[in-house]
């Protein structure tokens, strides 16, 4: 038996079985590149293979970034004294800045009453005197009551006289009306949302002595 026709048969079975790429192999020219392209448009890479090439950059970049999170949602301020801070403490405070501002509404518009030319304005200032005075009092006996600390007696400043009777009168009323707004919405968040309920009814009792003043004088602002 020849052994010419079994040569062949093993060449036919080698070319049926060799890969697809190596077939357009052997019809380029060997002087030509190779042609990658066509070698990853027949075997592409698998999406996983394609994954797991990149996570080596990836994973690092997801790590740095996980970790600056958990650094922020960690980094905030926690309350110094270890809690909410109660209403108890919002009262007191409450007690200091009304007393300080009190007695700063008594102060000023005694010592404008001698400077101040305006008849209206020099009775809007007694009233003030008359009226915080009695406020301040109130005040000091519920913070005595509940044995809260009141603010020490700070010296009074003396008011700045004008170089014209017109120019005292309208700065102290600009300042007047300043004090009284902040007063205002000072206690009305205390008449509203404080704990004790004697300090809320000192609140809510003064509240409308106070946007009385505000009311007056701004009547007479120019």
């Amino acid at each position: 038996m020849s052994h010419k026709p079994i040569a062949t048969v093993l060449m036919l079975a080698g070319l049926v079985s060799a890969p697809a790429w190596a077939a357009s192999l052997a019809a380029t020219d060997p002087s030509e590149p190779m042609p990658e392209a066509s070698l990853l448009a027949a075997n592409p890479p698998s999406s996983i293979e394609s994954w797991s090439a990149g996570s080596a950059t990836l994973v690092p970049l997801m790590a740095a970034d996980m970790q600056s999170s958990h650094v922020t949602s960690v980094a905030a301020p926690e309350d110094i004294a270890g809690g909410a801070v109660g209403k108890p403490i919002d009262d007191v405070a409450f007690v200091k800045q009304a007393t300080e501002s009190g007695r700063k509404g008594v102060s000023a518009a005694r010592e404008a009453l001698p400077q101040l030319k305006s008849p209206e304005l020099k009775r809007i200032a007694e009233m003030l005197v008359n009226d915080h005075s009695n406020a301040n009092a109130r005040l000091s006996k519920i913070a005595e009551t509940k044995g809260w600390p009141l603010p020490g007696p700070q010296a009074s400043v003396p008011a700045d006289s004008g170089t014209a009777s017109t120019d005292f009168d309208a700065k102290w009323t600009a300042e007047m009306i300043a004090g009284h707004e902040r007063s205002l919405a000072l206690y009305r968040a205390q008449a509203q949302s404080g704990e004790d309920k004697d300090l809320r009814k000192y609140a809510s009792d003064t509240l409308p002595t106070i946007e009385h003043h505000l009311e007056e004088l701004r009547s007479l602002q120019k």
